[in-house]
C-alpha cells in the first residue's frame, strides 16, 4: 500500500506541473503573438519624474565600473537622475573605482555620490538606507554587475505612467552577459530567458502579476516608505517586496522591453551558493506566505503563493520521486533475471510493463516541455533559436537541471535545520566575479 501510495502522488505531482508549465507555455505564446511584430519606439514622455538610481556594491571593484559607465549614459534627462552608489562593508578597491569614473570630466556634473556603508541588513539595508535619503519620485536598482541598456530605465518609467495610480513598481527583463563563455553559463542564459521571456510575460500578461527581480527595477519611493520597504538580511529580499506590494493591492508592471546585462557565475561553487541562496530565500518566502493560500489575502498573492509553492516544491517532488521510483524498479527489474521471486516493488499489482510505460511517458513529456519551453524563449531573443540551443537544451534537462533539484533538496534541508536549531539562514556567500 505504501508504494501504491507514492506512486499515485508522483504521477498526480507530475501532471499538476504539466498542466502549470502548459498554461504558463499558453500564456507566454499568447502574449508574443500579440507583440512580437510591434516595434519599440522611443518619444518624448509626457512627464520625466526624478529617479534615484540606487547601486548596492559588495567588493565589486571588477565590474562596477563598467556599470555605472552604462548608468551614466541612460537614454533619461541627466536633471531628472540622482545616483546613490553603496560600496557596502567593502574590502577591496570599489569605493575607489567608482570614485575613479565619477572623476572623469563629462562625469563630473552628475547628481551621484559615493557612501561608504558599515551597516547590517546586507542589500536589503543598502535599500532601507537609500530609501532614507533619496530625491527620486521613483526608486531604481541596478547590481554592481547588471549593465543597463541605454533605453532601459526610459521604458520602466514609460510603463509606470501608463497607470501611476495602479503600477506603483515596474521591471524590465536581466540578461546574461558571459552567456558563450562555457556550457555552464549557456545553460544559464537558457535558465535566465525562460524566467524572463516565459514565466514573467505569461504571468503578467494573464494574471496581470509581476514580481520584482534583483536588478532593473524602479519603485514609488513614498509607496515603498507605506509598505515598510524591504525586509533586512532577507536573501531573497525582490521577492519579499514583491508580495508586500501584491498584498497592498497595487501592481507590479512588466516593461518588457526594459534590458540590463548581469554576469552569471562561471563556477561550480560559485553557481551552487547563488542558487542555493535564491532556493532557501524563495523557500522562506512561501513559509512566510503560505498562510495566505488560507486568509482572506487579495487573489493575486493566492495565486502567486500557490505557484511559487507548485514551482519549488510540486516540481521538484514530481522529479525526485519520478526518478526514485525509476531507478528502483530498474534495479529489481535486474535483480528479477537472477531470482524470479523478486518483484518491482512499485507496481499495481502484477501489472507492471504498464507502470513502467506510463512512468515512461511521463518522462517524455517532461524532457519534450522542457525543451519545447526553451526554444520558444530563445525564439524570441534574435539570432539564438538556433539547432545548438536545442542540443544545449536537451544535454541541460539530464546535467544543468538535475543540479538544480540537488540546491533544491539542500535548501529544504538547510531551511529546516535553521528553524530547529535557532541558528542564523541568512548568511550570503560572495558570488566571484570576472573580467
Amino acid at each position: 500500500m505504501f508504494f501504491q501510495s507514492v506512486m499515485i502522488i508522483t504521477l498526480i505531482s507530475i501532471w499538476l506541473s504539466l498542466a502549470m508549465s502548459l498554461t504558463t507555455l499558453g500564456g507566454a505564446t499568447h502574449f508574443w503573438l500579440k507583440n512580437s511584430t510591434k516595434i519599440a519606439q522611443i518619444t518624448p514622455l509626457p512627464v520625466y519624474p526624478k529617479v534615484t538610481i540606487v547601486i548596492p556594491a559588495h567588493n565589486e571593484e571588477i565590474v562596477i565600473a563598467q556599470t555605472l559607465e552604462a548608468i551614466l549614459k541612460l537614454n533619461y534627462p541627466t536633471d531628472k537622475v540622482e545616483i546613490l552608489l553603496y560600496a557596502d562593508n567593502c574590502n577591496d578597491q570599489t569605493a575607489a573605482e567608482m570614485h575613479k569614473v565619477l572623476n572623469k570630466p563629462e562625469y563630473m556634473h552628475r547628481n551621484a555620490q559615493v557612501i561608504e556603508r558599515t551597516g547590517e541588513g546586507g542589500k536589503a539595508g543598502v535599500l532601507n538606507d537609500a530609501l532614507k535619503v533619496a530625491q527620486g519620485e521613483y526608486i531604481g536598482v541596478y547590481d554592481a554587475d547588471a549593465m543597463p541598456e541605454k533605453n532601459a530605465l526610459y521604458f520602466l518609467v514609460k510603463k509606470t505612467i501608463e497607470n501611476p495610480e495602479e503600477y506603483m513598481a515596474a521591471f524590465g527583463r536581466n540578461k546574461t552577459r558571459n552567456a558563450k563563455q562555457i556550457f555552464l553559463t549557456k545553460c544559464i542564459n537558457q535558465e535566465i530567458v525562460v524566467t524572463h521571456r516565459i514565466q514573467h510575460c505569461a504571468v503578467w500578461h494573464m494574471f496581470k502579476i509581476g514580481r520584482i527581480p534583483g536588478t532593473n527595477f524602479i519603485i514609488n519611493r513614498e509607496f515603498a516608505k507605506s509598505i515598510g520597504g524591504w525586509r533586512n538580511g532577507a536573501l531573497t529580499e525582490d521577492t519579499d517586496i514583491s508580495f508586500k506590494i501584491m498584498q497592498s493591492g497595487k501592481l507590479i508592471a512588466l516593461a518588457y522591453n526594459s534590458e540590463a546585462f548581469q554576469q552569471e557565475p562561471e563556477t561550480l561553487h560559485d553557481y551552487y551558493f547563488q542558487r542555493l541562496r535564491w532556493a532557501k530565500g524563495n523557500y522562506q518566502v512561501v513559509i512566510h506566505n503560505f498562510k495566505n493560500l488560507f486568509n482572506r489575502s487579495n487573489w493575486r498573492v493566492k495565486l502567486e503563493t500557490f505557484y511559487i509553492t507548485c514551482t519549488f516544491l510540486l516540481f521538484n517532488t514530481a522529479i525526485i520521486l519520478s526518478d526514485l521510483i525509476f531507478i528502483t524498479n530498474v534495479g529489481f527489474m535486474v535483480a528479477n533475471l537472477f531470482n524470479p521471486s523478486i518483484m518491482m516493488p512499485f507496481s499495481f499489482g502484477s501489472n507492471n510493463v504498464l507502470i513502467m510505460q506510463v512512468l515512461l511517458i511521463n518522462w517524455i513529456l517532461m524532457i519534450v516541455l522542457y525543451m519545447l519551453q526553451n526554444s520558444l524563449a530563445m525564439s524570441t531573443q534574435f539570432g539564438q533559436a538556433t539547432t545548438g540551443q536545442i542540443w544545449l537544451s536537451f544535454a541541460s534537462y539530464f546535467t544543468y537541471a538535475q543540479l538544480f533539484i540537488v540546491v533544491s533538496v539542500h535548501a529544504v534541508i538547510s531551511v529546516c535545520l535553521d528553524a530547529i536549531f535557532r541558528r542564523n539562514g541568512n548568511i550570503w556567500v560572495k558570488t566571484k566575479r570576472f573580467d
